[in-house]
């Protein structure tokens, strides 16, 4: 099962060692993000490409909004959070190397993705 790195960042304040970084409202928010995209990612099923970015895209723009709030994503927690969203596609047997061959998630991701 994927590991959220909200749960991974939140160790690391517990050890101390990025408090500053990550807030209990930062983290909190993050983990409300990645639930309802876990959730959502559950229900799709044998989804179509479209149905299946549209969730992508939700959670990626949830993302937008907290790094705004927050300040919190810097380029490790991006590609932590990058693993993440196709980890849970994966994990829902969801084809993620067909689906980047059939879709330019480079180019849809950028326009989504402030972060």
């Amino acid at each position: 099962m994927a590991v959220r790195p909200s749960a991974t960042w939140r160790d690391e304040v517990s050890a101390n060692t990025s408090a500053e970084l990550y807030t209990p409202a930062m983290l909190e928010a993050t983990d409300t993000a990645l639930t309802a995209y876990e959730e959502e990612v559950r229900s799709l099923g044998e989804a179509s490409d479209e149905r299946i970015l549209a969730a992508v895209e939700r959670v990626v723009e949830q993302l937008n909004i907290i790094d705004a709030e927050h300040g919190a994503f810097c380029t490790i927690e991006r590609e932590e959070l990058c693993e993440y969203v196709d980890q849970v596609l994966t994990e829902q047997d969801i084809d993620v190397s067909g689906l980047l061959a059939r879709q330019d998630m480079e180019e849809l991701t950028e326009r989504w993705r402030d972060w």
